[in-house]
């Protein structure tokens, strides 16, 4: 009933493990409707997709993935029904509760982009925990983009560098790509900053506000998967497939 959105591989090559992607981004679609689809209330799909989360970090730190960038909430997100918005903030607390300690042991560090000032307090205090507690960790960085909108990162990023030319600290004349890439929420990042493939769950085809900047020449993948169904096979899945490709940053093949 339910096995065109199952997660399952459908390609016939081999992963290189010596391909991997060093960055990965995950705007995760689709809880609602895994759930309405079964007969279930859409916290259930979320409930869901919070396990899916853990099972795809796992996976990818096994996999040798340097930064897993997950679109946990958007600037956009709080237009839902207040109902599902108070369950969404309750998911980071119940998340890292239980998940810091696999986080530790498979050495993955916590940082997130988004304005979290304006998340509830237990929320925040959960984020900023996990963020400390996971501190020390240096093999893979899991970067939760939560109340994060790519508008507002870039209309605040100008704001700075703006702020910058005012006070006559810069000139008009240094503003340029790296510039404004050092002023963005993904600056911490560094040479990691751009993901190298995108992937967006459910079937979907747009980008939702997320990393405009940052996924100027990242490869895309659309699963019809849906987060809650989507599991390591996914993941190694939408690798293979962006292993077959060719990166041409605008230049020609064979350059």
């Amino acid at each position: 009933m339910f096995g065109k959105k199952e997660g399952s591989s459908t390609s016939n090559a081999k992963l290189d493990p010596n391909r991997i992607p060093d960055h990965i981004a995950i705007i995760m679609d689709g809880n609602g409707r895994w759930a309405q689809e079964r007969h279930l209330p859409r916290v259930a799909g979320h409930k869901q997709g919070m396990q899916t989360v853990k099972n795809v970090t796992i996976a990818a730190s096994e996999l040798g993935v340097k930064v897993l960038s997950l679109y946990a909430f958007s600037t956009e997100n709080w237009k839902r029904p207040s109902s599902e918005v108070s369950y969404l903030m309750q998911l980071p607390i119940k998340f890292f509760s239980t998940f810091v300690p696999d986080l530790v042991k498979h050495n993955v560090r916590v940082m997130v982009m988004g304005d979290i000032t304006k998340l509830p307090q237990g929320t925040q205090k959960a984020v900023n925990d996990a963020i400390a507690d996971t501190a020390d960790c240096n093999e893979m960085i899991l970067n939760f983009a939560l109340n994060y909108g790519s508008r507002d990162e870039i209309i605040r990023a100008t704001q700075q560098i703006a702020k910058k030319v005012a006070a006559k600290e810069i000139s008009v004349d240094q503003i340029d790509e790296q510039l404004l890439s050092q002023n963005m929420m993904t600056a911490d990042l560094d040479k990691l900053a751009d993901p190298d493939l995108l992937i967006r769950t459910s079937g979907e085809e747009r980008i939702s506000n997320f990393m405009l900047w940052q996924i100027a020449y990242s490869e895309l993948e659309f699963t019809d998967v849906y987060w809650p169904d989507f599991d390591r096979h996914s993941l190694e899945d939408a690798i293979v497939k962006f292993q077959g490709r060719h990166r041409r940053y605008g230049g020609l093949k064979n350059n």
